[in-house]
């Protein structure tokens, strides 16, 4: 099973991926129901979360409901538990939409609104180095694993900050090394097999250090920290299919 996962990630596109993902979803609910793990997106139970990584798989990382990751389950709990988010009158901008979210953010806001320039659910074909949105516009911003592949990521953290209402949020999560002492910057290298080895991932254009933080404080954001997982004994990590220790940028406009 996990060579045959291995070999579809790196054979096809993450577009014709998001396509085929949306028909067979509902028959990976049915085959794999049982009581093993939790998706917290859905609230339901599986008896099986499918491994995924293009280089180095992860085991019990990817739910077959709702086709969650693991960042992607922890970042539900956090925002659920943690903040304001889900208030139905907040103002939602969401770049590169993971499909995880987007049928349940879409019910839950009055004002959701998605944008990206490749994805087939994204409602606004748009660079998020040039957002077509007025100044001071959203109350909260996702934009998840986008910055790792944009050749100006400074701009694109501009740009957020500048669409952001003032005391506005962000979450921004990307690829981090805590390891490096600074990010490996490769956004000139055209060889894709280079980058896979550098960064992780063919389509990456860097490698971020501990300083990606330094970064988004540059620009003007407020930057904690979050390790949800501190919250959460073992077994219910375990349960969700989470990675203990994973942290998520939780930024403020201030």
């Amino acid at each position: 099973m996990q060579g045959i996962i291995k070999v579809i990630l790196n054979l096809f596109s993450r577009k014709f991926l998001i396509k085929i993902s949306l028909i067979l979803k509902p028959f990976f609910e049915l085959i794999f129901k049982g009581d093993r793990f939790v998706d917290p997106i859905n609230n339901k139970s599986y008896s099986y979360f499918f491994p995924y990584g293009y280089n180095k798989l992860r085991k019990n990382a990817l739910s077959p409901g709702t086709l969650s990751l693991e960042r992607h389950r922890l970042l539900w709990i956090f925002l659920e538990k943690e903040t304001d988010f889900f208030n139905t009158e907040n103002k939602i901008l969401h770049i590169a939409p993971e499909q995880c979210f987007y049928k349940s953010f879409k019910k839950n806001f009055e004002s959701y609104t998605t944008c990206d320039l490749n994805s087939p659910i994204a409602e606004i074909k748009s660079d998020v180095c040039n957002l077509p949105f007025d100044e001071n516009e959203f109350d909260f911003v996702l934009c998840n694993h986008v910055l790792e592949h944009v050749y100006d990521d400074e701009k694109a953290m501009k740009e957020i900050y500048r669409v952001l209402k003032h005391e506005g949020k962000a979450i921004l999560q990307v690829p981090v090394d805590n390891a490096l002492e600074k990010t490996i910057d490769g956004r000139d290298i055209s060889d894709q097999n280079l980058r896979n080895k550098l960064f992780g991932q063919y389509d990456h254009l860097r490698l971020y250090g501990p300083d990606y933080y330094d970064k988004l404080i540059k620009v003007g954001f407020k930057v904690e920290k979050i390790d949800q997982t501190q919250k959460m004994d073992k077994s219910l990590i375990r349960k969700y299919g989470l990675i203990k220790g994973e942290v998520i940028p939780f930024c403020k406009k201030v």
